[in-house]
């Protein structure tokens, strides 16, 4: 039997979307693979009445709350491939079944990529975060460092030190210009140009290759993404670059280029939280549901 929608990806955006879709009485199916982007990190904050929750306790509440509509099956699997059908769009998982539906949501998420410096991954989400929003308050105003990763981590530089004492690690990244130097100044940061060899010590200790060692609270950097799988592409969606990466084009009800296929969350934005992921997979949910009844 074909279902209604089919949403590839089941955390915040995609619950989101469906939540929406169910209250609408429609059949949903939810494929996802079970990997947030935000598995790495113990809390989540900045999403009103659950600011300091664990990031997990909140997918998997929204799960349970989900499951309880009778028009929703979710299936733990990979999409592999998505192609359109005649009127129809199918959705073939890793186990080789299929799923057909009339109308998508790609609410596939991205994958970060950071810098390659020893440590620092395993730092990730714990005192290395790329979102002030998300982790900057806890930090009490301590020392905070920026890696940059590009010229596009000013941008960073001139956030960060509304959350603490900012020193800004170039790491060979580009080459700040006087006027930028004299922006990070104004801001209060001190620009450190010496490569950075290492991350050691319980929260983020910056070794330098001239041997100095600076102890902070946190690091903030901006990670590469890409796309979580090809399905996108596999479809024909536009694809824009952002300052971080590429991610899925879509309109103001979030279809994309692809009429019946909609995309949500952080696969679909320049930047993202928890909070714009579920706005965004709602906003999703809806129109997809609106594109149903006025065919």
């Amino acid at each position: 039997m074909d279902d209604d929608v089919i949403i590839i990806g089941g955390s915040y955006a995609g619950l989101s979307a469906a939540l929406q879709l169910a209250r609408a009485r429609r059949n949903v199916v939810i494929i996802d693979a079970g990997e947030r982007r935000n598995r790495f990190t113990d809390t989540s904050h900045g999403l009103l009445s659950r600011d300091g929750h664990s990031g997990a306790e909140i997918a998997e509440e929204g799960l349970r709350q989900i499951q309880a509509y009778p028009t929703v099956r979710c299936v733990r699997a990979s999409a592999t491939q998505a192609k359109a059908a005649g009127d129809k769009f199918v959705v073939t998982i890793d186990t080789s079944e299929r799923y057909s539906a009339q109308r998508l949501v790609l609410a596939t998420g991205v994958t970060d990529h950071l810098p390659d410096i020893p440590g620092l991954a395993e730092r990730w989400g714990k005192s290395v975060f790329h979102c002030p929003y998300c982790h900057g308050y806890e930090l009490d105003e301590g020392h905070i460092g920026v890696i940059a990763t590009s010229e596009s981590s000013m941008h960073h530089g001139l956030m960060v030190p509304d959350w603490g004492k900012v020193t800004f690690f170039v790491n060979e990244a580009f080459d700040p210009e006087p006027n930028q130097l004299a922006q990070l100044q104004s801001r209060g940061a001190l620009v450190e140009r010496t490569p950075i060899v290492s991350i050691g010590g319980d929260q983020a200790d910056v070794e330098l290759s001239d041997g100095r060692r600076i102890s902070l609270c946190a690091l903030f950097t901006i990670p590469r993404t890409r796309l979580a799988n090809a399905i996108a592409e596999q479809l024909g969606c536009a694809i824009e670059e952002g300052s971080a990466g590429p991610y899925i084009q879509t309109g103001s009800s979030k279809e994309t280029s692809v009429s019946g296929v909609f995309a949500c969350g952080d696969a679909a934005r320049p930047s993202g939280s928890v909070a714009l992921a579920i706005g965004d997979g709602a906003l999703a949910g809806v129109a997809a549901h609106l594109s149903l009844v006025f065919e």
